[in-house]
């Protein structure tokens, strides 16, 4: 398998990945689960909201592309150790059933880790985009990456 560590992690490269479908069932089976609004679950609620119809949770979008993330990360190999947490957080066009959606990724800054040498931390903007390249979700995020093992260590 390969690696991936915080030095192969270049500022400025961007990546386009991942293929998701968003199906009926499971943004009724989220909703039911953790965003129980009206318009999640029911079609004549829906109709009548800016949505226009059923529509996904935020949350919803942001749990499909973490997964889209996380399948990613393990193709290549990226020694991921978490993140510390995301910025401006949007969800900028509504998510519907039949939607088939990607992310976009550029890396726009690394810096070593001032409390943890074997760490490096990345900076990267994603933006969850629908069939159409049409942004639906968009943040900014910066993750733990493991750093490459000095020569002679594991």
């Amino acid at each position: 398998m390969p690696h991936y560590y915080f030095e192969d992690c270049v500022v400025g490269e961007s990546r386009s990945f991942g293929q998701y479908e968003v199906t009926r069932e499971s943004v009724l089976a989220f909703a039911r689960q953790f965003d129980p609004q009206p318009f999640h679950l029911d079609d004549e609620v829906a109709a009548k909201t800016p949505f226009g119809r059923l529509a996904a949770s935020g949350w919803h979008t942001c749990a499909m592309t973490m997964r889209m993330m996380v399948e990613h990360w393990t193709a290549i190999g990226l020694e991921s150790l978490g993140s510390p947490g995301l910025e401006d957080l949007r969800w900028l066009k509504p998510v519907y059933p039949g939607d088939i959606l990607h992310v976009h990724y550029e890396c726009l800054d690394r810096r070593p880790s001032l409390s943890r040498p074997d760490i490096g931390l990345v900076k990267g903007a994603w933006r969850t985009v629908n069939q159409d390249d049409v942004t639906v979700c968009s943040f900014t995020a910066t993750t733990m990456v493991r750093r490459r093992p000095a020569p002679g260590r594991t």
